[in-house]
């Protein structure tokens, strides 16, 4: 009997089904315009991008263009790419102009289909992103589908890393930017960097297509990008830790494979503390648990998960004395991540790597809080269905299931389960056996390198020879994916798989021809392509008659998407397939998440030596295992996202402050605020308002004022006057306080003045949002014990955070008025003088540091300090004058300029200023 919701699905049909009925009618529309855009020669097409531009301008939105401009793009990309776009094509492309996640099959051309919302959104000129997993594919889509939109009179660009800054800015300001996720973060981090709104590249985020939108948005989401600065070097302390951990044993820590942590036990602690001592490296006098003793513990934690958790060629690999990270969920290389907090220096110790020093955090973003910056997203990809809440809820995205242009014919088989490894491996390599000896392809998956290679090598046994595709061999990926679908092809891979490469059966002709006209760069181009393209079909259709491509794959992953992707590898355009999976229950889903249910259903079913066990319910069992793990992962990824939205919060303060700062033209009203801020800030320390004289610090406050405010005051005379108070007091510090601003206006110039306000915010600025995020890492590191308390971790960070958000703006307004007050110009003989004692302390430096070596000193080349274009030259209020000026007469005061009261005489008695000639 069918369930009700079964029942009531076939009836009235589902969610799904509803929105690809309500696309049928825009889809009959465009159909009907097609005559007309086929008439028009290739300047009319652009034309209609005019015109369209013209429309939009005069208010017809784009929902109202939209039939007009898919038949543009699709007439533009049949006459550049000979490409006439699917019904079902133009559909996805109604979705993603919607806001929502196409989810499309691997090989049904997503990136045609990913032009038509491109070119509608690129009409009202507020530039278009296309996010590509990495630069490889950016480039190449940007120069494939750069024909279609030169066709229709817009620009194409690509952004990628090293791009020089002013290519990137005209890339940025292209109509349509195809970029990596990785890139398009960090531009946005160093914009809001720059001291100046004329260096900064992107525009305001108005629209992205993301490509492989379930790699980027769910699997990297908890990957922060970060922008970061060298710091202490701890090396020595790595590598003298890393020679105790090997002695640990089982018993003296234990580990959490599903929340991939490790702890050390009692006993662990006691032979830690011993051994320590013992090396010199823990003080005599001092145990593991005193306070003096955090920054050893962390070094030994890290070093503990470096040994424990993260494995060589599995993690990370080793390449040129280098510890590369591999992305766990598509096998690839991560060049340039680092994990963070020692972790990556400790791995670096393990390896024998040259350590690199640990970094300071300069700036960071998620991509969760990245993407949400665009007024309208959408994303396309091959598997997006199992992870719909978790768009839906982060990122307010639809999921749309689009149907192929061609029925799917690929057969997925249930899992086979083999109660050991060694049995799984001889069951696949038997399998592969007998696929090959028919010429069926074979794309074989499996989750680490480690294994990929383990495989390669009892295939060699077997004598069957075959490609292996993972993170070392990388940069022939395009390469081994096109010829994984040849009569006869073993092509062993890691997750990676070749993303966004389809595997044609036959093999890729196009890369046929790009490596036959390199062979050959005399030959005829189409005579080679005919040519390619006969000996194609013909091997195509033998490769249809043993059965098409065979996914099989080693192991589940945890996650469910992971496997549709690999499985999604065959049976593209309704091409013959076959997908299947080999599993034991030795594997990691198997042994850390199978369930009791699982195991007694094996028992029942019974299992034999060298025998699997084939049955739905086992895929059952394995899918609801790996949907508590997805469920797991998602509430993880929630709750960080609830952390980063604290700072996310904070961030988007201080990075618009930044903007406004670099628009304003004039900032003296907004550093006059901060002044004032500041001194009712010193003065209420000092002198708390309606408060009784014997409660004044008068002391302190003179002192603070000179430190603070860079101004010498009579406040003992002040505070000898009958009914003085402290709001007195305050405004007569902001009148002196403003009297020096004027005298310093005067002195640098009007513009010069505003320059030097501008930058020395902007300096200010950075250098506390730097100090605020550490102290952010910090908290958030510890905040989770105080679960321990019954307190809720996230409100606690949630209020601390604020707390010391308001710190780092009190922070600000003091610094600002301190730097700007110690600001003084200074004579060119002055600037002569700190520039030569400057090359002198260098020169000095250059000679200990080569003495310390054993090694003559080489002349050292000065390090200039960058200094804005407009600056004046100026320095901060020294004790005692760099120089003489020109003419200087020590019996003539009329030579003297204007010396401050707190500098040095210059009659040459010892006293200050004011204490001499100044006090008269």
């Amino acid at each position: 009997m069918l369930g009700f919701e079964t029942l009531t699905r076939k009836i009235f049909g589902s969610a799904n089904d509803k929105k690809i009925k309500a696309t049928r009618s825009l889809i009959a529309k465009i159909n009907a315009l097609e005559p007309q855009f086929q008439v028009l020669d290739d300047a009319g097409l652009i034309a209609k991008t005019e015109e369209f531009r013209n429309r939009h301008a005069g208010g017809e939105s784009l929902d109202a263009l939209l039939p007009e401009a898919f038949a543009n793009c699709r007439e533009a990309a049949r006459r550049t790419l000979g490409l006439r776009a699917f019904d079902v094509q133009l559909m996805a492309g109604v979705f993603l102009h919607q806001g929502n996640i196409a989810e499309m099959k691997t090989g049904e051309g997503k990136t045609l289909m990913a032009t038509f919302p491109a070119y509608l959104n690129a009409i009202p000129a507020k530039g278009v992103h296309i996010v590509t997993v990495n630069d490889y594919l950016a480039k190449r889509d940007a120069a494939i589908m750069g024909r279609v939109f030169a066709a229709l009179g817009m620009t194409t660009s690509v952004v990628y890393p090293q791009q020089p800054d002013g290519e990137k800015k005209d890339a940025y300001a292209a109509d349509i930017t195809y970029a990596t996720n990785n890139e398009l973060g960090f531009d946005y981090l160093r914009d809001n960097m720059k001291g100046d709104l004329a260096q900064m590249n992107q525009r305001p985020h108005f629209y992205a297509i993301v490509d492989e939108v379930d790699s980027i948005l769910i699997d990297e989401a908890r990957t922060p990008l970060i922008i970061s600065g060298p710091s202490q070097d701890r090396s020595d302390l790595y590598l003298a830790i890393d020679k105790v951990i090997p002695e640990l044993t089982a018993e003296h820590y234990t580990v959490d494979e599903k929340a991939r942590n490790v702890t050390l036990t009692d006993e662990g602690n006691e032979f830690l503390e011993d051994r320590l001592h013992q090396l010199e490296i823990l003080p005599k006098d001092q145990s593991l648990y005193d306070p003096a003793s955090t920054t050893i513990v962390h070094h030994v934690n890290q070093g503990l998960r470096a040994h424990i958790l993260y494995a060589r060629d599995k993690d990370y690999i080793v390449r040129d004395g280098e510890v590369v990270l591999i992305d766990e969920f598509t096998g690839r290389m991560m060049v340039g991540r680092r994990l963070s907090e020692g972790l990556h220096q400790a791995i670096e110790a393990k390896e024998g790597a040259k350590i690199q020093p640990e970094n300071v955090t300069l700036a960071q973003v998620t991509f969760q809080n990245y993407f949400r910056l665009y007024k309208k997203l959408a994303g396309m990809t091959g598997t997006a269905l199992t992870e719909a809440e978790e768009f839906g809820q982060i990122y307010g995205l639809g999921v749309v299931e689009v149907p192929t242009n061609r029925p799917v014919a690929r057969v997925d088989e249930h899992d086979q389960v083999y109660r050991t490894a060694r049995e799984k491996f001889e069951g696949v390599v038997a399998e592969i056996k007998t696929a090959h000896a028919k010429g069926q392809p074979i794309l074989v998956g499996t989750t680490s390198i480690e294994k990929s290679e383990l495989l390669s090598s009892l295939l060699q046994q077997a004598g069957i020879p075959h490609n292996v595709l993972n993170a070392r061999q990388h940069e022939q990926e395009a390469h081994i994916i096109a010829d994984a679908g040849r009569f006869g092809a073993v092509t062993i891979a890691t997750n990676m798989a070749g993303r966004g490469t389809d595997i044609q059966l036959g093999g890729n002709v196009d890369m046929k021809v790009l490596e036959a006209v390199a062979a050959d760069p005399n030959a005829n181009p189409d005579a080679l392509r005919a040519q390619i393209e006969a000996e194609h079909a013909e091997e195509k259709q033998k490769v249809k008659e043993a059965g098409g491509l065979f996914v099989l794959a080693t192991e589940r992953h945890e996650s469910r998407r992971i496997d549709n992707q690999l499985r999604g590898r065959s049976g593209r355009q309704g091409d013959p397939g076959r997908s299947n999976f080999f599993l034991s229950l030795e594997d990691d889903l198997m042994r850390i998440f199978g369930s009791d249910r699982l195991d007694s259903v094996l028992s029942k079913l019974g299992m034999k030596e060298g025998e699997a066990i084939v049955h739905p319910w086992v895929n059952k069992s394995l899918e609801r295992a790996q949907a508590k793990v997805e469920g797991r992962n998602f509430d993880v990824r929630k709750q960080l996202l609830k952390f980063d939205d604290v700072m996310n919060d904070q961030r988007k303060v201080i990075f618009s402050q930044r903007r406004e700062i670099m628009e304003a033209q004039d900032l003296s009203e907004t550093v006059g605020d901060m002044r004032e801020q500041a001194i009712e800030d010193l003065v209420g320390d000092f002198m708390p308002y309606g408060s009784y004289a014997d409660q004044w610090d008068l002391e302190g406050l003179q002192k603070a004022v000179a430190e603070r405010l860079v101004l010498d005051l009579p406040l003992a005379d002040w505070l000898a006057e009958e009914n003085i108070d402290p709001e007195q007091v305050r405004d007569r510090i902001i009148e002196a306080a403003a009297k020096r601003e004027t005298a310093q206006v005067e002195a640098f110039g009007v513009d010069t003045w505003r320059s030097v306000e501008k930058q020395m915010l902007l300096q200010v600025i950075d250098a506390k949002w730097r100090e605020h995020l550490l102290r952010l890492e910090h908290l958030r590191s510890v905040v989770g014990f105080r679960g321990y308390a019954q307190r809720d971790p996230l409100n606690e960070y949630k209020n601390e955070g604020f707390q010391l958000f308001e710190e780092l703006l009190e922070s600000l307004r003091q610094e600002v008025t301190t730097k700007l007050g110690q600001i003084r110009p200074i004579s060119r003989e002055q600037q002569e003088a700190l520039m030569n004692q400057m090359l002198e302390q260098q020169r000095q430096r250059a000679a200990a540091e080569a003495a310390a070596a054993g090694a003559p000193a080489a002349p050292s080349a000065p390090q200039v300090a960058v200094r804005p274009v407009g600056l004046p030259t100026a320095a901060p209020a020294a004790p005692e004058a760099a120089g003489p000026r020109p003419g200087f007469d020590e019996n003539d005061p009329t030579t003297w300029g204007n010396p401050s009261r707190n500098d040095p005489c210059p009659c040459g008695s010892g006293k200050r200023f004011k204490n001499c000639h100044g006090a008269h």
